[in-house]
């Protein structure tokens, strides 16, 4: 059976993580669309205020307070849905946290939290989801990164979760494919996004965290996740950077190591020093932002991703281009 996705407008949305950053990207943008949003994370004042803002430009908004890694919180937070809306369309689990070190410097303390967000909380969010999917149709979307295909230095952990979350999402993809559910399960992988992430991560670099370039707006991964609300997709990766990261890994994995080792220790430390605050166990009031603080260029589209995603048109487009080009060259003949 083919997954049943509604029109945007008639959606309700699901979305954790939704206090900041890609999250609350994708909830704006929602529900300026006409969704119903609920907006889910730790963090009640910035969903509160996250909320209010939505309302104030005549959104449909409600919003829900739970730690994603609590397995029933997240049950709790269905039927809470299911209370005020009746049904849940597209379920978003985006919450993520992270923590910047070498392997062997990070407490496993903080490996563990990390991955009781990161991969226990899709894990907890799509249980919650799946039978109310299953009842009328939708799409289940995790997040996952570009950093789901490959290696990477002083994010061992992050990388580790994001490599779980992709190996738990395609493999629940074939089971809800093989039982005919009327659903799509879809992994999106980002490149580096300008939020708030690098200042939220827990760093035992001395230094704050950044960005190495090119960085997307979170808008970029909003609207690829939004299109895959209504039209089912398996995987979307997020900029062309990450594109080239996947291909590089695939085809000269070696070149890439030796790549991502010479750039990847000095790119990712900032000259500023480390917070004393980071959200690996607790949010951080007054923070909900969409956008981080990445000083260079901000990437406010993707070519890539804008093909990925309209393949009909871009085949069209080169069709029309290569017409084009043939007629040409038959009339200087």
């Amino acid at each position: 059976m083919k997954p049943k996705l509604k029109a945007l407008e008639d959606q309700v949305l699901v979305i954790t993580g939704a206090s900041s950053g890609i999250g609350l990207a994708t909830a704006q943008m929602a529900a300026e669309r006409g969704a119903r949003v609920v907006l889910v994370s730790r963090d009640d004042d910035d969903l509160a205020r996250a909320s209010r803002d939505i309302e104030g430009k005549g959104g449909k908004v409600s919003h829900y307070v739970a730690d994603v890694a609590d397995a029933g919180a997240l049950q709790g937070l269905a039927q809470h849905v299911i209370s005020d809306f009746g049904r849940i369309d597209t379920w978003v689990n985006n919450a993520g946290v992270s923590t910047y070190g070498r392997i062997e410097e990070v407490p496993l303390e903080d490996a563990r939290r990390l991955f009781e967000t990161n991969y226990w909380g899709v894990v907890n969010g799509s249980l919650a989801a799946l039978p109310h999917l299953r009842s009328n149709g939708g799409a289940l979307i995790n997040i996952g990164s570009v950093l789901s295909d490959t290696g990477y230095p002083l994010q061992g952990h992050y990388t580790a979760s994001k490599h779980a979350v992709k190996g738990f999402t395609d493999s629940l993809r074939l089971e809800v494919e093989e039982s005919k559910a009327p659903v799509s399960v879809t992994l999106i992988q980002p490149a580096a996004i300008d939020t708030p992430y690098p200042e939220h991560a827990k760093s035992y670099l001395g230094v704050e965290p950044k960005h190495m370039p090119p960085v997307y707006a979170p808008e970029v991964v909003a609207g690829a996740i939004l299109h895959c609300a209504e039209q089912p997709e398996r995987n979307v990766l997020v900029g062309g950077s990450g594109k080239l990261f996947s291909a590089t890994e695939k085809y000269a994995p070696r070149l890439f190591d030796l790549m991502k080792k010479a750039t990847g220790f000095e790119g990712q430390q900032s000259d500023i020093p480390a917070r004393d605050e980071d959200t690996l166990y607790q949010p951080r009031p007054a923070d909900g932002r969409v956008r981080g603080n990445y000083p260079g260029r901000v990437m406010a589209s993707s070519a890539y991703t804008a093909a990925r995603l309209n393949r009909g048109k871009t085949l069209l487009g080169l069709a029309v281009i290569g017409a084009g080009l043939l007629a040409f060259n038959r009339a200087r003949n």
